[in-house]
């Protein structure tokens, strides 16, 4: 019998009995769905994650006191607060000793401001940064409207600001904020500049922000924070080109550790970071959640495939005459076992595909709530097609084997 009648044959069979093959597809869509759902969610996350991660240029990497990836236990939280803070002093070090870069900038952070202009005023949500002129570049959010912050700015301290764009559309809304004086916290700055848009995902302040020269910015909110630590530097660093990235670390590593005189025996008072890194960071972190979907899912793939194996055993019971009238008329074992696994194979990948679409449905509605762009992982799909496939071979053998030995003579007999 030609392969394609037998694939006929095992089509009629599964529309011959509708509500037999709709509840055991309801296993297979149950598996299937659940690991492209999950797998979708990941990476839909993941992907937006990476994008909003990326907020370092290619070719920059940071310098900083703290541990970019958080703490993962108080001894290290009380370690890290016992470094000193990276300082000025340390930039300038950096910039003048390390042969592989081109801009070094200095940044300090400060949260909760508010910024006014003839009587409107934004929410106290406004982060301040004092910078340097390799802010923009740096951190690949650039001036749209204006002039970035120069180094006579830094130097004389000026009273001027480079301000984000969701503060010029607040303040602004119909008038060009180019020469206009504002308050921040209260105190009187120039606008020079406007950053341009850039929108977060995740709701970030990329466009709630004020950029003021570091010198100012030291002059006015002091050495210390709210707290009363000591201000640390975050130092960002641009390479002149990405393959010297490992040796631009390695030298500002030596350089730094000798500037903050820290012995051979003493491990790093300060931490590197970059956007591969904290991509490779958050990766690591979604692995378990990646391997317990799959897990899950397999799981419920092997019920399923329990369920096929034990409704094709009662379909060769109750094909057992047919099964002798064909041997009867010449039909081969084998052709009987391939019809009866493509039986299993066929149903399984229906259920696969309605399960893949599912999955994508679901996963996707991440999308939907938190606004993110949609994604389809068509890899996975092929993935849970392959799955389905094993699982409909694997269990549909045993009905298979048991149907292409029937003896003809006792399956006539069959009531």
């Amino acid at each position: 019998m030609r392969s394609l009648d037998t694939l006929f044959m095992s089509l009629d069979a599964i529309l011959a009995n509708k509500l037999r093959t709709v509840l055991t597809l309801v296993g297979i869509v149950a598996g299937v769905a659940s690991i492209i759902a999950v797998m979708t969610a990941i990476s839909l996350v993941q992907a937006t994650m990476e994008r909003e991660m990326s907020v370092l240029g290619a070719q920059t990497f940071q310098v900083q006191k703290w541990p970019a990836g958080g703490f993962t236990s108080d001894a290290q939280r009380r370690r890290a607060m016992l470094r000193p803070p990276l300082t000025l002093e340390n930039a300038a070090a950096i910039r003048s000793q390390v042969p592989t870069v081109d801009l070094v900038g200095s940044e300090i952070w400060d949260f909760g401001s508010v910024v006014q202009y003839r009587g409107e005023t934004t929410n106290p949500n406004i982060s301040i940064v004092g910078g340097t002129p390799e802010y923009a570049p740096n951190n690949t959010h650039f001036v749209g409207l204006g002039r970035n912050l120069s180094p006579m700015d830094v130097r004389s301290a000026s009273r001027v600001a480079v301000i984000g764009h969701a503060i010029a559309g607040k303040l602004f809304p119909f008038a060009d904020p180019i020469g206009r004086d504002v308050l921040v916290d209260h105190r009187k700055y120039e606008v020079v500049g406007v950053f341009d848009e850039k929108k977060s995902a995740f709701g970030g302040g990329f466009d709630n922000y004020v950029l003021v020269p570091v010198t100012t910015f030291l002059n006015i909110y002091g050495p210390t924070d709210r707290q009363g630590m000591t201000r640390s530097v975050n130092i960002t660093v641009r390479v002149k080109h990405p393959e010297y990235m490992a040796d631009a670390i390695e030298q500002t590593r030596m350089v730094l550790r000798r500037a903050r005189g820290v012995r051979a025996s003493e491990e790093d008072n300060f931490d590197f970071f970059n956007s591969a890194s904290m991509i490779t960071e958050f990766n690591k972190m979604s692995q378990g959640v990646k391997i317990a979907g799959f897990v899950i899912g397999i799981i419920a793939l092997l019920v399923a495939g329990i369920g096929i194996m034990n409704i094709m055993l009662v379909a060769v019971t109750e094909r057992t005459r047919e099964i002798g009238l064909r041997k009867a008329l010449g039909a081969r074992p084998a052709s009987i076992r391939t019809q009866f696994l493509l039986e299993a194979v066929v149903l399984c990948n229906i259920g696969g595909v309605v399960g893949v679409l599912v999955g994508f449905g679901l996963g996707n509605l991440v999308a939907v709530f938190a606004h993110f762009d949609p994604h389809v992982p068509l890899e996975w799909a092929g993935i849970g097609l392959a799955f389905c496939s094993a699982v409909g071979i694997a269990f549909g053998m045993l009905p298979a084997i048991r149907a292409s030995r029937l003896n003809p003579i006792e399956a006539l007999r069959y009531e």
